[in-house]
């Protein structure tokens, strides 16, 4: 996989002392949670093979840190091989601030992935937030964070406008402050804006915060995703 060439940006995060410290916290916590989801996780494969064909785990090439590239895991939610044109040509517009959404009206419920293209059991799993969970592998294997910029694929990096390439000189998340402080009608620019503050107030002590506020969103089925 060759890196995707970006422009360079405002936001300088190199802080060494808290990168290693974040990266510690990480594997902590991936560490400590191991026992309890993996067997969930082995559970989940299993239902999600028995409820529809093809593989349990959805593989994706997305946009890390300095545009570097890597394959991107998670629970597959949609039936295999179904045609995703429809949904590239609007996040593609959806990048470049031509699609607006209403105060009632959320970026989930205009992807033009077909109700009828989500599985019984992705539905759940996309409700629950549990479609995420073989992130943590990505987290391991240091292409993520639990906190960070939501990685983007290819085709939307490449419709990114200068500013918006902030986002990626830090290690994408799988939680962020976009997904817990963003409500319906969140545009794109909104993400990166929120992504931005992120950058700029980064510590241990806001990363945990994001976190539990993640918990919370997920338990009361609230944020943007």
């Amino acid at each position: 996989m060759s890196w995707l060439v970006i422009e360079r940006s405002r936001v300088k995060p190199h802080r060494p002392y808290y990168q290693i410290a974040k990266r510690l916290l990480d594997l902590s916590i991936c560490v400590a949670l191991a026992p309890f989801l993996v067997p969930v996780a082995l559970i989940l494969a299993i239902i999600i093979r028995l409820d529809s064909p093809g593989p349990a785990i959805f593989v994706q090439e997305r946009i890390g840190k300095d545009g570097r590239p890597f394959n991107f895991y998670k629970f597959r939610t949609m039936y295999h091989n179904i045609d995703r044109d429809s949904h590239r040509s609007f996040m593609k517009a959806f990048v470049n601030g031509k699609v607006e959404l209403s105060a009632h009206q959320t970026l989930q419920v205009f992807k033009p992935s077909h109700e009828a293209h989500v599985t019984l059991v992705g539905r759940i799993l996309r409700r629950t937030s549990l479609d995420e969970l073989p992130q943590l592998i990505n987290v391991i294997k240091g292409e993520m964070s639990l906190v960070g910029p939501r990685p983007n694929v290819v085709w939307e990096v490449e419709e990114y406008k200068g500013w918006h390439n902030e986002r990626l000189e830090v290690l994408p998340g799988i939680t962020g402050l976009a997904q817990v402080r963003g409500r319906s009608g969140i545009l794109f620019d909104e993400i990166v804006q929120y992504d931005i503050e992120y950058l700029k107030r980064r510590s241990l002590k806001f990363d945990l915060q994001v976190l539990w506020w993640t918990v919370i969103s997920v338990v009361l089925g609230k944020g943007a995703r």
